[in-house]
C-alpha cells in the first residue's frame, strides 16, 4: 500500500505510499537503538548516508525544526511580490521552492513517520498542533499569484525547451496543481477554500487516530476449549499478546496478525463471530467504543471534499480527483471496475458454491461472514493439501530477507547491504543499496505489528533524490508492515501472503530508490500519475510466486530444507484459489469510493451506507451482517491518498500484469528485461508520464489479457 498525504507536488508530500509495543517518547525523551533477532550480533559498519539520528532526535526538537521550515516557507512566500524580471531569476525562484520543499518534506517526514510507528498521546499532539500550520502554508503556496506566474513565464519562455525533461515535466505538473489548488479563486472563495484544507487534514489525522485508538481498545482473554483449532505458533502468539496486558493468558485483539489467525483457525463459531462483529464495527456507531465513532468525520471529509471540488469548477470531487490521473474520466474508470467485475462474477460463484458445499459437511445450512476464511481454510487443505501454517515454517523472516535481496541482484544487478544506523525501535533495521560498488539509496524495515503502530502496509519517504549544494542527495525511504511478530527466541515465521505483501512494499521502495532524476517534484514516486504509481509494487509481487524465487526465499526454520516438491506444487496450484471472490471484494471497495464521491450533494451517513448496501448486493458474492460498518475503518479514502482513487489498485495491476508479461517471454531473471524495467519505468520517476513510461518500456500500450491469465481465468492451466 502506498498513501499520501496529496497527489500534488505543492503540497506538503511526505511521500508516503498504501495495506504491539511502544517506548514512551516524551518531548524530552530519546529513541533507543536496538538489535534485531536477525542479526548474529554482526558487527556492522556505520551508515555512509546521512540518516536521521533516532537517538537523538526528541519531539521539542522535531516540533522547532518544522516551525521553522513553516516560517522560511511563508517569508519566501510573503517576500515574493511579484514575477522576477529575467528568466534566470525565475528558475532561481522556482530552486528554492524545492529546496524549502526538500527541508519540509525530511522534517514532517520524520515526524509523520513517527506518528505511525510509534503512535502515544506526546507524539499525537504535536503531530496534531502542527497540522493547522502546515495545512495553511501549503494552501498559501499552491495559491500564491506570483509564483503561479514565475513557473507560467518559464514554461512560455524560449529557454524552456532547452531545459531538462524532469524540470520541464516539473514545471507542467507544478502548473496543473496550481489550478487544483484553487490559484484563481479570489476574495471569499479563496479564504473558504484554505479553511476546507485546512479542516480536511484535521479530520483525516482524526479519522485514522479513531481506527488505531478503536483497534486496540479491544482485547479479550481466551479460555483454554476456545483455542481449539490453532496451532501452536499461534497461540504463543496470542500469549504474547495476553503479556503485553500483563495477563497469563491468551488474548485475542484486532491487531491483524491476532484476528486473521481466529478467523482462519479457531473452531469456535460464537468467538469467531464475536471477533468479526468486533472488527467490523471498528470506529463505527455500531461498537461499544462509541468515543472513536467515525460517522460524523466521514460525513464531514465528504461534505468538505464537493464543496472543494465545486469551488473548482468541478461537478463533483470524482472529477477534481481525476484530473491528476491517468485515466480519462470518471465514466471510464467505472465501466473499467464493471467490466471487471462481469470477468470474475463467474469464478466467484464458482468459489462461493464449492465453499458452502463443504461448510454443509460440517452441518452449516447458511454461510455466515466470520465462517468463510474458516472454511476457505478447510477446502484449501481439501482441494491443495495447503495450509498457511504448513507453509509458515518455510519462511523464517530472515530467509525471505536474504532471498528478496538475491532476487534484487539477479534483476538489477544491485547489492543490498546492512548498515548500521539508529533506529526509533529495536525491530527496526536499516539497509543500503550498492550498484556496481556505489550506494545510491538506503531503506528501513519495520515489519512487525505492536501496540501503538497503525495498521497495514506502506512505504514512505524520508528523503527524496535531488541536486544539493553540497552535490547529490540520495533518497532513504521506510518500509513498514504488521506482520506476526517472532514469537519466543525463534525469528518471525511469516504467511506466503505476507511474502507478497513484503515483496509489493519493496516494489515502491525500488521506485523511490532506483530514480535517476535529480529533480525533487519529479524523482520516484513524486509526480507520478496516482493510478500508476502501484505499478513497481504489484508488478514485484509476480516474484514471489515464481518457483526459482522460492527456492530462494524459502528454508525451513528446524530442518534448513527449500520447500519440498510436494508443498512448491501445492502453493502454486492453489495460486487462483478464490482470486473471483477476491477480485470482487476489491471492486466493490472501488465502485463504492468512486459512487460516493461522484455523488452531488454529499451522501449523508445514512446515504453512505445505502450506496455501499446496492453495490453489495449487486457485486458481492459474500453475506455480510446489518451492522457492518466497513466505510468507518476505510482509511485509504478518509485518511490516505486514494478518495476517488481505489480503483488505482486494479488500474495498474492491468499495467503490472501486462509488463510482467513481457519477462515471462524473455525470461524471468533475464537481466536486459530487468534492465529496461529499471530504466523505463523504475527510473523515470514523474518525468514521462505514467503511460508514455509504459510504452517505451512494452512497445505498445497496456492490454488487460495479461491480468485475465493472471487471475486464472482465460487458461485454467493451474502453473501457468
Amino acid at each position: 500500500m502506498r498513501l499520501k498525504r496529496s497527489g500534488s507536488s505543492l503540497k506538503s508530500n511526505n511521500n508516503t505510499v498504501v495495506c504491539l509495543i511502544s517506548l514512551p517518547i516524551s518531548p524530552t525523551s530519546r529513541f533507543t537503538t536496538g538489535n534485531d533477532f536477525g542479526r548474529n550480533d554482526m558487527t556492522l559498519e556505520k551508515a555512509t548516508l546521512p540518516v536521521p539520528q533516532f537517538d537523538q532526535i526528541t519531539l521539542a526538537d522535531l516540533k522547532q525544526k518544522i516551525e521553522n521550515c513553516i516560517q522560511q516557507g511563508l517569508q519566501f512566500l510573503n517576500e515574493l511580490n511579484q514575477t522576477p524580471d529575467t528568466v534566470q531569476e525565475q528558475l532561481a525562484v522556482l530552486k528554492q521552492v524545492d529546496t524549502l520543499e526538500n527541508n519540509m518534506s525530511e522534517s514532517w517526514g520524520v515526524l509523520s513517520h513517527l506518528n505511525a510507528v510509534m503512535n502515544n498521546s506526546e507524539t499525537r499532539d504535536v503531530y496534531q498542533a502542527l497540522l493547522p500550520g502546515l495545512s495553511d502554508y501549503y494552501t498559501q503556496l499552491g495559491q500564491h499569484t506570483a509564483l503561479y506566474q514565475t513557473y507560467q513565464h518559464v514554461q512560455d519562455a524560449p529557454v524552456f525547451n532547452e531545459l531538462p525533461e524532469a524540470q520541464q515535466s516539473a514545471i507542467k505538473l507544478a502548473l496543473r496543481d496550481f489550478k487544483l489548488s484553487g490559484v484563481a479563486l479570489e476574495g471569499e472563495a479563496k479564504k473558504r477554500y484554505a479553511e476546507i484544507s485546512a479542516r480536511l487534514s484535521q479530520l483525516s489525522s482524526d479519522f485514522s487516530n479513531h481506527v488505531l485508538d478503536a483497534t486496540q481498545a479491544y482485547f479479550r482473554p481466551l479460555k483454554e476449549e476456545e483455542l481449539a483449532g490453532l496451532s501452536e505458533s499461534n497461540i504463543e502468539l496470542l500469549k504474547q499478546y495476553g503479556q503485553q496486558r500483563e495477563l497469563d493468558q491468551p488474548v485475542a485483539t484486532l491487531d491483524f496478525p491476532s484476528y486473521l489467525a481466529i478467523m482462519t483457525h479457531a473452531e469456535n463459531r460464537g468467538l469467531r463471530e464475536e471477533l468479526y462483529k468486533a472488527y467490523t464495527t471498528r470506529a463505527s456507531d455500531q461498537s461499544e467504543q462509541t468515543e472513536f465513532d467515525n460517522t460524523a468525520i466521514m460525513e464531514e471529509i465528504l461534505k468538505l471534499r464537493q464543496e472543494m471540488a465545486a469551488l473548482l469548477g468541478f461537478n463533483n470531487y470524482a472529477e477534481y480527483s481525476l484530473a491528476s490521473k491517468m485515466a480519462p474520466n470518471v465514466e471510464a474508470v467505472d465501466e473499467f471496475l464493471r467490466d471487471l467485475a462481469e470477468h470474475a462474477r463467474a469464478p466467484a460463484e464458482q468459489e462461493v458454491a464449492e465453499l458452502k458445499a463443504i461448510a454443509a459437511e460440517d452441518g452449516i445450512t447458511e454461510l455466515k461472514p466470520w465462517d468463510s476464511s474458516y472454511y476457505s481454510e478447510k477446502l484449501k487443505m481439501q482441494q491443495f493439501n495447503l495450509s498457511q501454517e504448513s507453509l509458515k515454517p518455510y519462511f523464517p523472516a530472515p530467509k525471505i530477507l536474504q532471498g528478496l535481496f538475491s532476487i534484487l541482484k539477479r534483476l538489477y544487478d544491485i547489492q543490498v547491504v546492512e548498515r548500521e544506523a539508529p533506529v526509533w525501535h529495536p525491530d527496526a533495521r536499516y539497509f543500503e543499496l550498492e550498484d556496481q560498488g556505489e550506494v545510491i539509496g538506503g531503506f528501513y524495515f519495520d515489519l512487525y505489528a505492536r501496540q501503538g503502530k497503525r495498521g497495514g502496509a506502506w512505504m514512505s519517504g524520508f528523503r527524496s533524490r535531488m541536486q544539493i549544494a553540497e552535490g547529490l542527495q540520495k533518497p532513504i525511504c521506510y518500509m513498514v508492515a504488521n506482520f506476526t511478530p517472532p514469537v519466543g527466541n525463534r525469528p518471525a515465521l511469516l504467511t506466503h501472503d505476507e511474502v507478497i505483501t513484503l515483496f509489493h512494499e519493496f516494489g515502491h521502495g525500488l521506485h523511490h530508490m532506483l530514480t535517476e532524476v535529480d529533480n525533487i517534484a519529479v524523482a520516484g514516486t513524486h509526480g507520478v500519475d496516482w493510478d500508476a504509481v502501484e505499478l513497481p509494487s504489484q508488478f514485484m509481487e509476480f516474484w514471489a510466486w515464481d518457483q526459482d524465487s522460492l527456492n530462494l526465499l524459502s528454508e525451513h526454520i528446524e530442518t534448513k530444507e527449500v520447500l519440498p516438491a510436494d508443498l512448491l506444487k501445492a502453493l502454486l496450484d492453489a495460486r487462483f484459489f478464490q482470486s473471483g471472490m477476491q477480485t470482487l471484494r476489491q471492486l466493490e471497495f472501488a465502485l463504492f469510493d468512486l459512487t460516493i464521491h461522484r455523488a452531488n450533494p454529499a451522501l449523508n451517513a445514512e446515504q453512505i451506507q445505502a450506496t455501499l448496501n446496492e453495490i453489495r448486493e449487486k457485486y458481492a458474492v459474500l453475506p455480510t451482517t446489518a451492522y457492518n460498518r466497513f466505510q468507518h475503518s476505510f482509511s485509504h479514502i478518509f485518511a490516505g491518498g486514494y478518495a476517488a482513487g481505489y480503483y488505482s489498485y486494479k488500474w495498474a495491476e492491468v499495467l503490472a500484469s501486462d509488463a510482467f508479461d513481457r519477462f515471462e517471454e524473455e525470461g524471468i531473471f533475464n537481466t536486459e528485461t530487468g534492465k529496461q524495467f529499471r530504466q523505463k519505468i523504475l527510473a523515470v520517476g514523474g518525468k514521462d508520464t505514467a503511460l508514455d513510461a509504459f510504452i517505451n518500456f512494452r512497445g505498445r500500450e497496456p492490454k488487460i489479457d495479461a491480468l485475465l491469465r493472471h487471475q486464472g481465468w482465460t487458461n485454467r492451466s493451474k502453473n501457468a
